[in-house]
């Protein structure tokens, strides 16, 4: 379960190990709309292989044959030994001990630069009402947003979490309110009122949750917002560097790492509007240690239709 978070970690060490001259982080969307028509983002174009080591990332990324090949090959070999039943159901009942025990050990990790959030989604700057994941998301929110009537309802599964976002000192109970809740629980928080968030963060949250679980989350978050609110999606995709590290035994199922088109509008499209449906193909580059790394996020604004 927490293999995802701890590859991910390892990614950007390796990326930042070595590249101490690195320029500021981006300030540009580099997403590409699966949708035909939709402009195609991103200012670094690698369009000849030989000056990959020319720069820390490149934007739009594409496969080639071999690496499509190579990333199925991967895949397969992990569904062969993948993690056996009765440790699938381990996993799943004693979720938030696991849970608790990956916040327990990453602490001091816990809240990551996301100064990508207000170029991806420039509408959680003037947000009133929000729900939200603890900490990553909230802190750098209630630092950006001016609006006076600003609050965040900030839950995550792990009671870990809550303590270390509530014993943070920007942490104000005036703007914002941490707590303990499942998403994929048969019922809405009993402090959010239904129909009563403007937008809905779910960043990194979907890959942590059983696939046959989805339907429940989304028809939590159908319940919790507005006509008219917003979903803000972002997670990994398909074949991503995190994803193809898995170690042997220890793949739940491939499932959980969605393609980012039909799979998406498939899950959304029947009861929200999809104004955004887009993957985010980068090749992230250690020029020290000669190292390319593919990275596939996809990211999403679903907007709940008026009734």
């Amino acid at each position: 379960m927490s293999e995802s978070e701890e590859n991910d970690q390892i990614s950007q060490n390796e990326v930042t190990s070595s590249n101490t001259n690195a320029k500021p982080k981006k300030d540009w969307s580099s997403v590409c709309d699966v949708r035909e028509g939709t402009p195609v983002f991103g200012t670094r174009i690698l369009d000849n292989k030989d000056n990959v080591w020319n720069h820390n990332a490149w934007d739009n990324v594409q496969w080639d044959e071999e690496q499509e090949k190579s990333a199925l090959e991967q895949v397969r070999r992990q569904a062969v030994k993948s993690m056996l039943p009765e440790e699938q159901e381990k996993y799943h009942q004693q979720a938030a001990e696991y849970w608790n025990d990956f916040y327990r050990h990453n602490e001091n990790k816990f809240f990551k630069d996301r100064q990508w959030l207000k170029v991806e989604f420039p509408e959680l700057v003037e947000a009133t009402k929000l729900g939200c994941g603890a900490g990553n998301t909230m802190f750098p929110l209630l630092a950006e947003n001016k609006n006076p009537e600003l609050f965040i309802y900030a839950c995550d599964f792990a009671s870990n979490a809550v303590d270390v976002v509530m014993n943070n000192q920007d942490y104000d109970p005036s703007k914002c309110k941490a707590f303990v809740w499942d998403l994929t629980s048969d019922r809405i928080p009993e402090c959010i009122e239904q129909g009563s968030l403007d937008i809905v963060v779910l960043i990194f949250v979907m890959s942590a949750i059983r696939p046959q679980d989805w339907n429940q989350v989304i028809e939590n978050v159908y319940k919790m917002l507005k006509p008219g609110g917003l979903v803000l999606f972002r997670d990994y995709g398909r074949y991503d560097m995190v994803q193809l590290r898995f170690k042997e035994g220890r793949m739940i199922s491939d499932n959980f790492y969605a393609r980012g088109d039909e799979e998406i509008e498939a899950l959304w499209g029947t009861r929200f509007t999809l104004e955004q449906n887009a993957v985010d193909r980068r090749l992230i580059v250690n020029r020290h240690r000669k190292l390319q790394m593919y990275r596939i996020w996809l990211q999403g604004k679903f907007r709940k239709r008026e009734s």
